[in-house]
């Protein structure tokens, strides 16, 4: 059900500014793929009447690309290896606001080549701030709450936080609509694009669905899948969750017409309204 806020949220901001909605399957770690997991996800966005803008972005397609990126950064002397054990960085690494803070033990001396490595980027410079078109002005120091940040993992996985600013900047993105839990991931993403020259977009970050101790709806908690069989209704809960409460005859009715009453709605408030 979270994922469809966050779905349905960022589709109703793009319709409203008259923009394209585009679809990305963030499938950087095969290892903790469930087989069929795309198809589930285009079907599912289908059901509920979500249509998306030009071709889906695979990310297991770009990895090339991602490589590339990564190959320049080392040439201009802005990434290097780093073979610290997560069972050392927990046990020497000072905690921050975003979790534990690399020290750079790497980035003052060689690491052993001996061990697999990741590619952790250097970090340096003043705070980040940016305008969250929901939260308000947000800020970070990257340096004293994160830290050299990796952007490829030991297991030769790409970050996330690599891939998406590459991803966003190819794809033409101009607004990034989507869950608040990924809102102190931004800085870093501005920090990347700052040292990749490449146009910052514009961000809004919803609020998560919770269950009763106030944990976010996620496989981890245990949450239930999404059924695609009760989609007007999923729509109207997630519509409720965004603020926007439709009236109680609209329960039975088409998915698209929903979507439509919320446009004709709110679309002069957007993504303001969302609360």
């Amino acid at each position: 059900m979270g994922s469809l806020l966050a779905a349905v949220g960022s589709y109703l901001a793009a319709r409203a500014a008259a923009g394209r909605w585009l679809l990305r399957i963030e499938d950087l770690d095969p290892v903790r793929e469930t087989p069929g997991a795309s198809d589930a996800i285009q079907r599912s966005l289908e059901k509920h009447g979500l249509y998306w803008d030009s071709d889906v972005c695979f990310q297991h397609q770009r990895l090339d690309v991602y490589q590339q990126v990564l190959d320049s950064l080392f040439e201009r002397g802005l990434v290097y290896p780093c073979s610290c054990s997560r069972k050392e960085l927990q046990q020497l690494a000072v905690r921050g606001s975003c979790g534990r803070v690399y020290p750079g033990f790497c980035r003052q001396q060689p690491c052993h080549r001996r061990q697999e490595y990741a590619w952790r980027l250097v970090v340096e410079g003043k705070s980040v701030h940016f305008f969250d078109r929901r939260k308000g002005h947000y800020k970070q120091d990257p340096v004293a709450d994160i830290g050299d940040f990796v952007v490829k993992r030991a297991d030769g996985f790409f970050s996330y936080q690599l891939a998406v600013v590459v991803d966003d900047a190819w794809q033409g993105v101009t607004e990034v609509v989507r869950g608040e839990d990924l809102l102190d991931n931004t800085p870093r993403q501005i920090y990347l694009q700052g040292l990749l020259g490449l146009t910052q977009p514009q961000y809004c970050h919803l609020p998560l669905i919770s269950d009763g101790q106030g944990n976010k709806l996620s496989k981890q908690t245990g949450a239930r899948a999404l059924d695609d069989r009760r989609a007007t209704e999923n729509l109207f809960a997630v519509l409720a969750c965004l603020g926007y409460v439709p009236p109680p005859e609209m329960i039975k009715a088409e998915v698209t017409t929903l979507l439509a009453w919320a446009l004709a709605e709110k679309a002069q408030a957007f993504p303001s309204s969302f609360v």
